[in-house]
């Protein structure tokens, strides 16, 4: 569905990466106004944007007076986002400031906005800064996190501005939710887990599973765009860094527990979405296995990994939600149920797998068993419209614990 679209643009280096969301924006048959500060003209042209987008370029208060464009942009806009969005954006939009017309449009909008940071690490982290963002998410402001790495010069750090089609990618899924709706996890810190943990055999081999970890990537993608600080623990996945998430990188099952608890101390919402390997080798070897000379395969010895899962049941603090994960190849909603109460998760998220179900395909059913004896099944959809009608479930049970 085609909407009105305002792109922002501050006066940052990163001003050169907005081209390609514009065109993602563009080629998505989305009418796009661009934005640009007096600054961010300085990198890259008013011929430019007007060229990508089909539209003039509206950068000035005083032009087209007669159209009141100060007022009519935000009015008219389905959604705003703005990207780079410099520190001094930031400090702008949250104190209401009004001294161009981007700030005019963000005080006339009563659409969503999304916001992309990009700026140095220093100034990201400022406590002036950590306020303005705090300020603008409280309103309702998608303020989603910088990514890290290499920053201007040979500086590298937190406050890259996150690739531009993981940014359309949250930007879509607010246009999706409607104008109405509020991004109902602002405030809420969010953790995710993804992908599949590998135990290492010997140096070149590993006990693994099938997982991709699309369905949690999706999961942190919808949190973003529904205003959550979300931290994504990936196991061994070879997807796009999302944007507007804080991504850890892990391996074993024993990293992604530790991990995973650290993170989880301070988290409203745990979404145990990875597949930790339930067994590892009990040796590992320093050298690769060889086949002996008679043809006879090794003994491999396998124990048991940590329950994740029912560990942060039992350290989860009063008022955190867990959503649980079952992937079952048979009796699946009767051995999820036990599942879910071993675990003591509030939700638990239950897929029949196997070798062309789910693992690695765009699309997923599922049923969600609820503690309180709720069963919610959902059709075949998109992963990413699973995760929101997941989350509708989740911030359902937030309201209910406030």
């Amino acid at each position: 569905m085609s909407a009105e679209v305002v792109l922002g643009v501050g006066g940052g280096i990163a001003a050169y990466k907005a081209c390609e969301l514009l065109r993602l924006f563009t080629e998505s048959g989305h009418r796009v106004r661009v934005v640009p500060t007096a600054s961010a003209l300085r990198f890259v042209g008013a011929p430019t944007w007007a060229a990508l987008s089909g539209q003039p370029v509206a950068d000035d208060v005083w032009a087209d007076v007669h159209e009141v464009p100060h007022v009519r942009l935000g009015q008219q806009a389905d959604l705003v986002v703005v990207a780079p969005a410099t520190a001094d954006l930031l400090a702008r939009a949250a104190h209401g400031l009004a001294d161009d017309l981007l700030t005019n449009t963000l005080l006339t909008a009563r659409c969503p906005v999304l916001l992309a940071p990009a700026m140095h690490t220093e100034m990201w982290e400022h406590p002036a800064t950590v306020d303005n963002v705090a300020t603008l998410r409280r309103r309702g402001v998608v303020v989603i996190e910088p990514a890290s790495g290499r920053l201007t010069g040979a500086d590298t750090g937190k406050g890259r501005l996150p690739d531009p089609a993981e940014i359309f990618a949250v930007a879509r899924r607010v246009l999706t939710r409607g104008g109405s709706a509020l991004p109902d996890l602002a405030g809420r810190h969010v953790v995710v887990t993804a992908g599949g943990t590998r135990e290492p055999l010997d140096p070149v081999r590993f006990l693994g599973n099938r997982s991709s970890g699309k369905q949690g990537y999706a999961f942190a993608r919808t949190a973003a765009a529904r205003g959550a600080r979300v931290t994504l623990v990936s196991a061994n996945v070879s997807l796009a860094d999302p944007a507007g998430v804080d991504l850890r990188r892990v391996s074993t099952t024993e990293e992604l527990r530790k991990a995973t608890l650290e993170a989880a101390a301070d988290a409203d919402v745990v979404v145990m979405a990875a597949a930790p390997a339930d067994f590892r080798p009990a040796t590992y070897a320093d050298n690769k296995i060889k086949k002996s000379d008679d043809g006879t395969a090794p003994t491999i010895e396998l124990v048991t990994n940590p329950d994740i899962a029912a560990e942060l049941g039992e350290r989860r603090r009063p008022g955190q939600l867990l959503v649980a994960f079952a992937a079952e190849t048979s009796n699946a909603e009767a051995n999820a149920r036990a599942k879910l109460t071993r675990k003591k998760a509030d939700l638990i998220v239950v897929n029949e797998v196997g070798v062309d179900k789910v693992f690695g395909a765009d699309s997923n059913t599922a049923t969600v068993l609820g503690a309180d004896g709720s069963v919610t099944s959902f059709p075949e959809q998109s992963k990413e419209d699973l995760a929101d009608a997941v989350w509708d479930l989740v911030t359902t049970r937030l309201a209910g614990m406030s």
